[in-house]
């Protein structure tokens, strides 16, 4: 870790020292949100990402123009409809295990989003709303909330995306933004419409959606990003203890058909516990093998995902753990198979994937009787050295008669080593819930299974 602090403080003094530039707005991953008028340079620079089309890449948009596109403003809008019927039928309609889907046999908004990019002279900012599901169980995931006062997870609730910067034309652009954005980690973007499915694996489910704190994104190249963070902690909107997060990206694509990611996190991330450190590996590559625009199978492409992490310090151990030190360890990968048809209206992706998480860290904690990530529950509990093993697989189609819109069908398999999906009994008690969150009530057991199947066909929409 004391790489990671020399690494982070160099980058942090080579930006101070950088003097301003002409101004461009960038996308979280380098791309120009749209374009926009220039103040002519000195030396023409590449700008980052943009000698090929990367709108096939899981995570990106695939969306190529920009209807509201202002001198100043990129705004944007976004719209999730989804039905997910589990054929576990429970009783509730609770959905559980996952931070994507959470009802089932009901048409839900998941998320609706209005914001955009801002940009002026070297000034720029991002900000999107948070209305929907996601409003409600994003917040409950984050476990930060309960030290301290002032109701975090309410101030923040409604907002996905809210960050201000400053771009300097140096080298091929050095942003510096602070604010609530993007992880990266786990490969998926945050919003269902950038993705190859709707439902990832749990690699990328089980992993942080958004950071609180800096980034500082150094362009290297068109084709290198090298990107540290300074955080509040895991998916977190305040500090779970005394120390901060830290972390960065380092994003290569070498050429228009390969992209390769590594994140890596350091942070102390269990709520009351300061003696306990968390340390995270997450690396994925995409690899587009074939671009025929006018025949039949237009495109097809692949990725691989593999994540690594453990815990250690403060009654646990990263490897060779004992009775009284438990080892707390995280490994996991997920792989995804892609085909485009008919010049890209069609898609058809299989994929899936695998976790072990002894500790159960990182596994989302069920809403047995409204239990948070806070509160946790004595129905799941969550130890050092609980097990838990999991996998899933899925096949999606996606028909996209415009670049703004998906209309998407998908099959989701889940299965875990112990009972943790919604059974037909439900996870909430007879008239509602009850007394604390997550607490025993009495004559009350949830039903919880090892494996769930479900479908769920969404509507998503962004422009």
């Amino acid at each position: 870790m004391a790489a990671w602090s020399r690494l982070t403080c160099g980058l942090v003094l080579v930006t101070a020292l950088v003097v301003a530039g002409a101004p461009r707005a960038y996308a979280q991953g380098g791309q120009p949100q749209a374009p926009e008028p220039q103040t002519p340079a000195k030396a023409e620079r590449a700008e980052p990402f943009t000698f090929a089309d990367f709108t096939w890449l899981t995570g990106n948009p695939r969306t190529k123009d920009f209807p509201l596109h202002t001198k100043a403003v990129t705004g944007e809008f976004r719209l999730d409809t989804n039905f997910t019927y589990s054929f576990n039928h429970p009783i509730d309609d609770t959905i559980t295990g996952s931070s994507e889907v959470f009802r089932s046999g009901e048409v839900q908004v998941t998320q609706l989003g209005i914001g955009g990019d801002f940009h002026v002279d070297n000034v720029r900012g991002r900000m999107m709303t948070q209305f929907g599901m996601y409003s409600q169980t994003t917040p409950r995931n984050d476990a930060s909330t309960a030290r301290g006062q002032w109701n975090l997870d309410g101030a923040y609730r409604y907002v996905s995306e809210a960050s201000g910067g400053y771009h300097w034309n140096r080298l091929h652009g050095i942003n510096v933004d602070a604010g609530i954005f993007m992880s990266y980690v786990g490969l998926y973007s945050y919003y269902q419409f950038d993705n190859w499915s709707y439902q990832p694996s749990y690699v990328s489910s089980n992993t942080p959606w958004f950071f609180s704190g800096v980034r500082i994104q150094i362009f290297v190249s068109d084709r290198l990003k090298i990107e540290p963070w300074i955080v509040n902690g895991w998916q977190s909107y305040g500090r779970f203890n005394k120390a901060p997060g830290i972390g960065g990206q380092v994003l290569w694509r070498p050429n228009g058909s390969v992209s390769i990611t590594t994140n890596n996190y350091w942070g102390s991330d269990t709520l009351g516990n300061p003696g306990r450190r968390r340390v995270h590996t997450d690396n994925s590559i995409q690899v587009k093998y074939l671009d025929a625009p006018n025949a039949g199978l237009s495109k097809a492409a692949f990725t691989f995902t593999f994540d690594a992490g453990c815990e250690y310090g403060g009654g646990v151990s990263c490897g060779g753990g004992s009775v009284g030190t438990p080892s707390q360890t995280f490994l996991g990968f997920m792989a995804y198979h892609r085909l485009w048809f008919a010049r890209d209206r069609l898609a058809l992706t299989v994929g899936g994937g695998a976790i072990s998480n002894p500790g159960r860290y990182l596994v989302l904690v069920p809403p047995v009787n409204g239990a948070t990530a806070a509160s946790g529950t004595p129905y799941f509990t969550a130890n050092p050295g609980d097990e838990y093993n999991a996998w899933d697989a899925s096949v999606t189609f996606d028909y996209m008669p415009s670049q703004f819109v998906t209309f998407r069908l998908e099959g989701n398999h889940r299965a875990a080593s112990v009972p943790y999906f919604a059974g037909e009994g439900g996870v909430t008690p007879p008239g509602g819930n009850a007394g604390a969150p997550g607490s025993v009530v009495p004559d009350f057991t949830p039903d919880l299974r090892k494996s769930e199947n479900r479908i769920t066909i969404a509507l998503l929409v962004k422009f």
